[in-house]
């Protein structure tokens, strides 16, 4: 009995959204609010390579990044499993002011058919974990200092749920063909 107590222990802290982020074995560890505020747990993505964005209404790489993440979206989600996971965040000079529906309102007027997610923090105290373990896994150029530079921060995670490859907001998607090739 008490293994079964502890084994249901361990699978209800591991399950959602780990508190200790550094613990968790994959991306499918984690659950994520849609932008309409539905849990999506990211279990959902097992199997599938999936680069995962912020992203932002009014910046001047706005434009740019989202006709690309449309491009690659449409290329290779169907032929190759690729998805594309996009979290709004308002830590940017406050470049993503809407609410959760303007933003989906914004991203459906430019075309995007890719999974859009709540609005949330992706840098100090309160970012979403998910954010936590991509900047655990991929810390980025500084060690140190693991933040997201600035909106559409890049990362690329495997089929097997792990985060391999990080780029900087100046990377464009277009330009992750090759990277992204290697793991599908």
């Amino acid at each position: 009995m008490l293994p079964f107590l502890l084994l249901t222990l361990v699978t209800f802290v591991l399950s959602g959204n780990p508190e200790n982020y550094e613990n968790a074995s994959s991306i499918y560890d984690f659950t994520a609010q849609d932008i309409k505020g539905q849990d999506v747990p990211l279990e959902k993505y097992k199997g599938h390579v999936l680069l995962i964005v912020n992203v932002a209404s009014f910046c001047d790489l706005t434009q740019r990044n989202y006709e690309q993440l449309n491009k690659l979206y449409e290329e290779y989600a169907d032929s190759k499993g690729l998805r594309i996971l996009a979290f709004p965040s308002n830590q940017f000079k406050q470049q993503e002011p809407g609410t959760n529906e303007e933003i989906a309102e914004f991203a459906a007027k430019h075309g995007a058919k890719f999974d859009l997610f709540s609005k949330i923090d992706v840098n100090g105290d309160n970012a979403h974990p998910v954010y936590k373990y991509l900047k655990h896994k991929q810390p980025g150029t500084n060690e140190k200092d693991s933040s997201i530079e600035w909106n559409f921060t890049k990362f690329i995670v495997d089929k097997n749920g792990q985060v391999v490859e990080r780029y900087p907001p100046q990377k464009d998607p277009l330009d992750l063909v090759s990277s992204l090739e290697k793991y599908f």
